[in-house]
């Protein structure tokens, strides 16, 4: 099992630049190349993004070739090709509905270095391995399509951490993710879609709702 560490200091590590600064960019300089070894680094870092029981239901495609922008034109709206086109890579984040068929590795490992005792390990196998074994498969979309977000939302983040813009996407034949890119489609659920790359214009500043229009305090 891997232990993610930072494998070298953020670029941007101040906080309030990367979380309210981070805006959505469609045009990357398509000059700029993100080595392999790099981009694996975010993903590993963005990993560390919580997730129901600790499941992890969550999978990754790096679009960063020729031949696998081809692949992605496949699914993609024509009106997010400019993205494609110009982006360093795109990382398709899809849920992973079987992920409980190796949650024990994760927790067998935990118990294994000492972090968790047997028991403990034994409780949680109890507690929540039954809800997943059972489950519909619309309970288990819903929970990956959860954990995905999430991690997807951290990926960005690294993203601007490590010194690059994001641009997200949903604008694609979600029921073509899969098998376009050689996955199970009946396993693995498209969620969402990440340009990365060096952005070469100013975002437009939305406007955000006031929160207090969308809150209710009870």
């Amino acid at each position: 099992m891997v232990q993610t560490n930072l494998a070298k200091p953020m670029v941007n590590n101040d906080f309030t630049d990367v979380v309210f600064k981070r805006q959505s960019v469609r045009k990357f300089d398509p000059s700029v190349t993100i080595d392999p070894e790099e981009l694996q680094t975010m993903i590993s870092e963005a990993t560390n993004a919580p997730s129901a029981c600790n499941l992890q239901s969550w999978h990754f495609v790096v679009v960063n070739s020729d031949a696998g922008k081809a692949k992605a034109k496949e699914v993609l709206m024509p009106f997010n090709y400019p993205q494609l086109d110009s982006c360093s890579a795109m990382i398709f984040v899809l849920g992973d509905t079987k992920s409980h068929e190796v949650y024990r590795d994760v927790w067998n490992q935990a118990c294994e270095d000492g972090r968790i005792t047997p028991e403990k390990r034994d409780e949680i196998f109890q507690t929540f391995l039954p809800l997943y074994e059972k489950a519909s498969r619309e309970f288990l979309i819903g929970d990956a399509t959860i954990d995905s977000s999430m991690v997807a939302m951290q990926l960005m983040l690294i993203a601007r951490a490590h010194g690059y813009d994001t641009n997200p996407i949903a604008g694609y034949a979600a029921d073509k993710v899969a098998t376009t890119f050689g996955l199970d489609a009946e396993r693995f659920v498209p969620v969402v879609a990440l340009a990365i790359g060096k952005g070469i214009e100013e975002p437009l500043v939305t406007t955000r709702y006031d929160a207090k229009t969308l809150t209710d305090f009870i």
